[in-house]
């Protein structure tokens, strides 16, 4: 018997055909391979939402080839990622191939491993149409949000607008978030820390804590005026440690991961964004090769909401780590983990190795830099999991001045007294040892420093803490956070800050703005969750897919037609400001365009003029380059001119003189390796921003990340901006790391 097994990807064809015997083909779809159209809606409101799906031209030959295959074989088997999406597929599938679905025989796993595969196919089932149906309305609920309003967009604001469902409560989050940063007011406030020296003359650090047997806020000392008092009380005081605290604690490991969970750690500890994340993750879970073992898949599926892990896994760990770490690290029994998100299936499993015995360290030469970070992350956590506790020890010291007002200085610190699980998986930043004290010892306060601080604006999201904020709100599932960012970003909605975080851009803001006040309900966190809630019930046999589309279409229906009528395009993007055009003195307004806001002329079209919007500063600085830059060949003044590539410097002596050059980027921050040049700012050949000597090719120097201009107080390199608002040194050989203020 002949049988042919349908996959997705031809990644996962060649992982699984290691698997299977002679008597099987595997083919990919490579994707889809029947959607709606693109160019019309796709989905008939009148009846019943019946979607119309089509094959897409791109994909009529894999289509034809697959219907070729199907017809020398005696059975099929479609074996597509086990989620909404994957059953997806497989149903459009098997209507291309005109297999009923009813007789169709579906396999699942969640690791591609020999193991699983030949247990799937021991056990096929049909296709489960209420997981299709669950993707289905997803599908056609934001295909009539997406093609509904985009084009009001287009109308309202600018052409070549789109909107999303799941896309415009991201950007919600994130322009509120904005708001909340411009709305903020700095607060100042002081702290006081001193320097004690013991008799055996070990320095240890001390903050204040208490005043009087009062606790200290955060804000308490609010200027130098107060902080200078303190230092005043205290001047030629005597101290003692009036009291000394100690406890054990144990500390065990987190969870394995989810696709969350996973996507904020990469996000963190990585600097990779969710999209990155997830696309390093299919290539680990659909196969890469490991020399004579060929094609393996290293870990489960990727895109799940369960702590769930196997007992095959959990039986196998248990094993390595007893034989690798002792009986210390080892524990009596697996440590199982209660669902944590929303909706979670307990069936599926977590994000962990296929096999513990390939530790990091053997696939480091199969694997690429980025795919070896990830998957050393992932494989370390799921190991964690099975390991015993940390055990810590935790010091608290109190110190005393002797006399007059009482201020209470509190030093704390820890050790760890047995390591456990973070002998595989850090979990603490560095220790703060404390030397040995006895209660009522004297101690010398060698130097007590007031510090001044400012209360800062919360941060704007991270992929992290962006994925963290959907999760928490029931927004989104595991298959939509990566594609949701990656989409508001395409679209120009957001752009990243240095510190790769996410900012609204000037058309985020108005596109956002418009939704939020004529279209409350699309960007409402409780509905959007409701209908993920809604989702699942259809998944869940529960409810029918139409019903969610018959309750939400009528009402955005009719307020669409509406705003079609009453909403003013002048009125959402035109500003009207005191400036006179320059060609033809008419009046000037701020305009809003599909790439943001710029000043043009009332008097178009017969007054074609625009300028940016912050003219003045271009102004300025192309004043200062004209008259700082020269020609290096004729001696003139080097002028700013636009070209279809953008801007960039010619000589003012042109046609005589074509000398034209860059406009560099700079940094102010001169090159330490050769001396001469400085740092700019440049784009690989793969898109990616870095920052290079100015000097090359003779100076190579160059950095990942933008310099400070600051040295590494423990190895002299350049300070860089790091991931999660911190600063660290650009040498790889150094972990100097420092919170940004």
């Amino acid at each position: 018997m002949k049988s042919l097994v349908i996959v997705e990807s031809p990644t996962k064809a060649k992982t699984i055909s290691k698997y299977l015997g002679k008597g099987f083909k595997v083919e990919s779809s490579f994707g889809h391979i029947r959607d709606l159209p693109k160019s019309k809606l796709g989905v008939d409101v009148e009846n019943n939402f019946e979607p119309k799906y089509v094959i897409p031209r791109d994909k009529s030959k894999r289509v034809k080839d697959l219907k070729e295959a199907a017809k020398k074989v005696d059975e099929i088997y479609f074996a597509t990622d086990e989620d909404r999406e994957g059953e997806a597929i497989s149903w459009h599938l098997a209507f291309a191939l005109k297999v009923d679905p009813e007789k169709t025989k579906r396999i699942t796993f969640h690791e591609i491993t020999k193991h699983a595969i030949e247990k799937a196919l021991e056990n096929p089932r049909t296709i489960d149409m209420d997981l299709v149906n669950a993707q289905q309305a997803r599908r056609i609920l934001d295909r009539l949000v997406g093609y509904k309003l985009s084009p009001l967009l287009w109308h309202k604001v600018a052409r070549g607008l789109s909107a999303g469902r799941v896309q415009s409560v991201a950007m919600r989050l994130i322009v509120e978030r904005e708001r909340e940063i411009e709305a903020f007011k700095s607060e100042e406030y002081w702290s006081v820390e001193a320097e004690f020296l013991t008799a055996k003359k070990e320095m240890f650090l001390a903050k204040l804590n208490n005043i009087d047997g009062k606790k200290l806020d955060k804000l308490e000392i609010k200027n130098e005026k107060q902080a200078k008092k303190i230092l005043s009380d205290l001047e030629s005081a005597d101290y003692k440690i009036t009291k000394i605290e100690k406890k054990d604690r144990k500390k065990s490991p987190h969870p394995p991961y989810r696709t969350s969970t996973l996507q904020q750690d990469a996000n963190h500890k990585l600097g990779f964004s969710s999209k990155q994340t997830m696309m390093l993750a299919q290539q680990l879970y659909e196969g890469v090769e490991l020399g004579a073992e060929g094609h393996v898949g290293l870990i489960t599926y990727m895109r799940t909401d369960s702590t769930n892990l196997s007992g095959k896994f959990l039986g196998e760990a248990l094993d390595f780590i007893k034989r690798e770490f002792g009986d210390d690290y080892s524990l009596k029994k697996p440590r199982v983990f209660g669902k944590k998100a929303k909706g979670a299936q307990e069936a599926h499993e977590a994000i962990r190795p296929t096999d513990i015995e390939h530790t990091p360290k053997l696939m480091m030469t199969h694997l690429s830099p980025q795919q070896f970070k990830l998957y050393d992350l992932i494989w370390k956590r799921a190991a964690a999991t099975q390991m015993a506790d940390a055990k810590l020890a935790q010091t608290a010291v109190d110190i005393e001045n002797s006399d007059g007002k009482k201020y209470n200085f509190r030093a704390n610190g820890s050790t760890v007294v047995f390591d456990g699980f973070m002998k595989v998986y850090p979990d603490l930043a560095k220790d703060k040892i404390l030397p040995e004290l006895d209660e009522g010892e004297k101690v010398d306060a060698k130097e007590i420093k007031p510090e001044q601080h400012f209360t800062e604006p919360p941060a704007r999201y991270s992929d992290a803490t962006l994925v963290k904020i959907l999760e928490e709100h029931g927004i989104g599932r595991p298959s939509t956070y990566s594609p949701t960012i990656a989409t508001i970003e395409k679209r120009n909605y957001v752009e990243r800050t240095e510190n790769k975080r996410l900012k609204p851009t000037d058309i985020g803001i108005i596109v956002n703005d418009l939704l939020v006040e004529h279209f409350p309900k699309i960007v409402d966190y409780k509905f959007t969750a409701k209908v993920e809630k809604d989702l699942d019930d259809v998944a869940d046999g529960d409810k029918k897919w139409t019903e969610i589309l018959q309750d939400f279409y009528p009402d955005f229906e009719k307020n669409l037609k509406e705003k079609e009528e009453t909403l003013s395009k002048k009125a959402m993007t035109e500003e009207s400001i005191d400036k006179k055009c320059p060609e033809c003195k008419s009046d000037m307004i701020i305009k809003a365009g599909r790439y943001g806001k710029f000043i043009a002329c009332t008097g178009f079209p017969e007054c074609k003029y625009t300028e940016p919007v912050d003219g003045e500063e271009k102004e300025e600085e192309q004043e200062a380059l004209e008259s700082n830059e020269t020609c290096e060949k004729c001696g003139k003044p080097m002028a700013v001119k636009h070209g279809r590539y953008g801007a960039f410097l010619g000589c003012s002596g042109y046609p005589d003189c074509k000398t034209i050059k860059k406009i560099e980027n700079k940094t102010g921050i001169k090159c330490p390796k050769c001396g001469k040049g400085e740092f700019v700012e440049k784009r690989s050949k793969r898109g990616k921003n870095f920052y290079g000597c100015n000097q090359y090719p003779d100076c190579e120097n160059a950095l990942w990340s933008k310099p400070t201009g600051d040295n590494c107080p423990e190895c002299k390199n350049l300070i860089v901006y790091g991931a999660k608002g911190t600063f660290k040194c650009s040498s790889k050989e150094c972990k100097y790391v420092k919170e940004a203020k």
